[in-house]
């Protein structure tokens, strides 16, 4: 996992000449930048709302094409740069530029917990990491192994999950209906159901797995209307019961 800093230049990202091997060696070289560390990786941008434009457009070049080019000083490199992006931003503070947010698959709304009961437990599991991290972790350690183990037998069943074409037609007609741009959200959703279907140990995809989903998978993709008050994921949900019926 690779962490892109909001501050990162361009040649931290994309790479540059090794001054220091042609100041020593005379020859060019190159340095690799975080695009190629993040290669069968994951990319993490926080506040990726707030990331400049051209850096935008190294990561939508990347995410398109799954190659980094770089030109410096007479020098063409071109590396893989196939890679999870995953991002995180308050949209309050600025929107995301439709292009790259379309390139992330799906979009998570984190909201702030409401029940009284549960944000004491949050507040008391926060003391005890405070007072004794090490221990903290090991009382979840045998959690985070039974979850690792689930996730490692989804990853080598999820090939042999098949899902309906009557499902894949009705999750095509809920992008049409709600006006999704291309085809990657039908994609997304597909894909996503299946590897619900996987994690359950099961191996055919149920309407209650594209159910789950769907919302997070066609949330960020449906046009903005500033007179809409309700939330676009209620919208997908309605249109999804609405196809689904």
């Amino acid at each position: 996992m690779v962490d892109l800093p909001l501050g990162a230049t361009e040649d931290r990202v994309c790479g540059t000449i090794d001054i220091e091997k042609a100041l020593t060696e005379g020859v060019k070289a190159f340095e690799p930048g975080l695009l190629a560390k993040a290669n069968r990786g994951i990319l993490y941008v926080d506040e990726v709302n707030l990331l400049d434009d051209h850096l935008v457009d190294v990561l939508l070049d990347s995410a398109a094409s799954g190659w980094n080019t770089v030109e410096r000083e007479g020098i063409s490199i071109s590396h893989p740069a196939r890679f999870i992006l995953i991002g995180s931003g308050n949209p309050e503070e600025g929107e995301l530029r439709p292009q790259l947010l379309d390139r992330f698959g799906m979009h998570a709304q984190v909201g702030t917990v409401r029940d009284a009961e549960l944000r004491v437990k949050i507040v008391e599991e926060r003391a005890r990491f405070d007072r004794n991290p090490k221990e903290f972790r090991e009382s979840y350690e045998a959690e985070q192994d039974k979850l690792q183990q689930q996730i490692y037998s989804a990853r080598s069943a999820l090939s042999s999950v098949t899902i309906d074409h009557d499902l894949r037609v009705k999750i095509s007609k809920v992008c049409a209906e709600l006006n999704v741009d291309g085809l990657r959200g039908a994609i997304v959703s597909n894909r996503a159901a299946r590897a619900l279907a996987a994690l359950k140990g099961r191996d055919k995809v149920t309407p209650e797995d594209v159910a789950t989903v769907i919302p997070n998978c066609l949330r960020h993709r449906l046009r903005k209307d500033p007179l809409e008050s309700i939330d676009s994921g209620l919208l997908v949900i309605e249109k999804f019961f609405e196809v689904f019926s």
